[in-house]
């Protein structure tokens, strides 16, 4: 890969992407990121993931020029929450997940916040009568664990949204480890 010794490798991580919308598809995600000046713009799964390098350390200025470009040249909104790689591989080699596994019956989710957060939540916290567990927090991030052997869907993302506001997206732990993958 051919870069300037001076830009940042970064993971855009974009809230409510859905692949089925035509203008939220990953070839006019990448075009809107080449037009506002980002180099090596690439995606990760149809999920909002674009990956791309900027020489700004401004992480709060990429977002918001991300954030702008959505309304007005696709004509919908969402919100950016961007990570460099280094804060990636922090997370990945924190391994919050160790001893579980990912598999049919259990879903590894990391929730990314867009926001510092003023919450009193000891972890690990399971909230009474649910079939997930927070393990832990990090990074402006929050690790869970789901249980998917009930009958029931879990209620996580609405707990996360009350919790943490509506400036949260979330990623499987696979996904994350795809993401860095990528960037590397």
């Amino acid at each position: 890969m051919d870069m300037d010794k001076k830009d940042i490798q970064y993971a855009a991580l974009l809230r409510g992407i859905s692949p089925a919308n035509p203008n939220m598809r990953n070839e006019k995600l990448r075009k809107i990121f080449a037009n506002l000046g980002f180099k090596n713009v690439r995606t990760v799964i149809s999920s909002g993931n674009v990956l791309f390098e900027s020489p700004s350390k401004d992480i709060q200025a990429i977002e918001a020029k991300i954030e702008k470009a959505f309304p007005e040249q696709l004509g919908f909104t969402s919100t950016a929450i961007t990570r460099s790689l280094d804060q990636l591989k922090s997370l990945i080699d924190k391994n919050p997940f160790k001893g579980l596994e990912d598999s049919p019956k259990s879903r590894l989710n990391v929730t990314f916040l867009k926001n510092t957060h003023d919450k009193k939540i000891k972890f690990p916290y399971q909230p009474d009568n649910k079939t997930y567990k927070l393990l832990d927090l990090y990074g402006h991030a929050v690790f869970s664990v789901i249980d998917l052997s009930g009958d029931k869907t879990p209620d996580l993302m609405s707990w996360l949204e009350k919790q943490f506001g509506k400036e949260i997206t979330t990623r499987t732990w696979k996904t994350v480890h795809r993401i860095v993958s990528a960037l590397e």
